[in-house]
């Protein structure tokens, strides 16, 4: 479905209260899996026409829903993409102190499953293009708003935005993952990977058969202490290994002939993921095979380039110190729409680091507010330079 495309409404900014919006798409349920972003969509292309704002939504899948909305330059640059998405993760099986989509406000902080991770950050986005649009501002180029489905797991939205053609347009890329308003200048890569184990059915009264579990559970203690072999990063920690899925087995009394496991590894720029599959089928016995299931590269900047400094400017502008530079071990939407292009890039975003899926998931109502005013300044002068 698409509903697209109405011009600047002047004074519309003033109209537009973020956190009450925030509060309204926190209490949306947009946990992936199973997805479902469609309802978000819906509420944040409806508010970008009210604001007066260029918006396309796209319901690419059943439930699957992209916005893509824009404020129009002249055409003399290459657009500023604002990137969001709007799925989560689940909300978890551990309890919170308040339901994960009350959207409830105490001391300062928003709580909700998304606050953080990134919800704050879209809303911040759609606040800073709608002060753009009354500003009326001469930018050289346009103001993309690129909010996304599933990016938390599969990066559905930001691969369909490849398909539809928007890589063409990115002549800058700023991203609101959470960095609590640092900025974040490099992410490591995540190549997922699938071990299968193949054994031989049995019976606990006769023949034992071969336990594909018992085989899994030895090639998981050999990648456990898998040295991989790496280049130090200075704004990252090691690469890591984390199992994250196990299933084998059909009944309790039966030997399994069959059992897999899907782990995560994340590497930093320039390291080497086919060398580093080698590596773990170097360690698997005959009976597992590895596949791989996906991997997203890395994304790195300059500290010194012009994109970095000037975030790092209006940054310091708004939060009153000058921010840190980092580096980040999850993945964002820029790992695939950044593929193959030399752009620059920098991740700014309200949400901390840390909060990320966590019980009571929570966001600075004063960072929301600052990073609106961030992103703003930012496209303002990167677009009118």
């Amino acid at each position: 479905m698409h509903a697209t495309n109405l011009r600047q409404d002047a004074g519309a900014a003033g109209q537009f209260d973020p956190i009450t919006f925030l509060q309204a798409i926190v209490a949306i349920d947009s946990c992936d899996p199973p997805g479902g972003e469609l309802d978000v969509a819906r509420e944040v292309h409806q508010q970008l026409l009210v604001l007066g704002i260029e918006s396309e939504l796209e319901e690419f899948l059943p439930g699957r829903a992209n916005v893509l909305g824009r404020v129009r330059g002249s055409g003399e640059k290459q657009g500023l993409v604002l990137s969001a998405h709007m799925d989560t993760v689940p909300a978890g099986t551990m309890p919170w102190r308040n339901d994960p989509f009350s959207a409830t406000i105490s001391n300062g902080r928003l709580y909700g499953r998304g606050s953080s991770d990134m919800k704050s950050a879209l809303v911040a986005m759609i606040s800073a293009a709608a002060s753009l649009a009354e500003r009326k501002s001469l930018l050289k180029g346009d103001v993309i708003l690129a909010f996304t489905a599933g990016e938390s797991a599969n990066l559905l939205g930001a691969r369909r935005f490849i398909e539809r053609g928007l890589k063409n347009e990115i002549g800058a890329f700023l991203c609101g993952e959470p960095s609590g308003l640092d900025i974040v200048i490099v992410e490591k890569a995540a190549l997922w990977l699938r071990a299968t184990a193949t054994g031989r059915l049995g019976h606990v009264s006769g023949d034992a058969g071969i336990n594909a579990i018992t085989t899994i559970n030895g090639f998981l203690a050999r990648l456990t202490e898998l040295e991989l072999n790496c280049v130090a990063h200075p704004l990252l920690d090691g690469p890591t290994i984390r199992v994250g899925r196990i299933e084998g087995g059909s009944a309790v009394n039966l030997t399994p002939d069959r059992c897999y496991a899907d782990f995560d590894i994340r590497l930093p720029p320039g390291a080497d993921h086919l060398a580093v599959i080698r590596q773990v089928e170097e360690i698997a016995p005959e009976t597992v095979s590895i596949s791989v299931l996906d991997f997203k590269p890395a994304v790195e900047s300059g500290s010194n380039e012009p994109f970095v400094r000037l975030c790092s400017e209006v940054c310091t502008r708004h939060i009153g110190r000058e921010p840190a530079l980092k580096g980040v071990s999850y993945y964002s939407d820029a790992t695939v729409l950044l593929e193959g292009l030399h752009v620059p890039f920098a991740i700014v975003g309200p949400g901390d680091l840390g909060l990320s899926g966590q019980p009571d998931e929570s966001v600075s109502v004063d960072n929301v507010l600052k990073a609106a005013q961030i992103y703003a300044d930012i496209a303002e002068a990167w677009l009118s330079c």
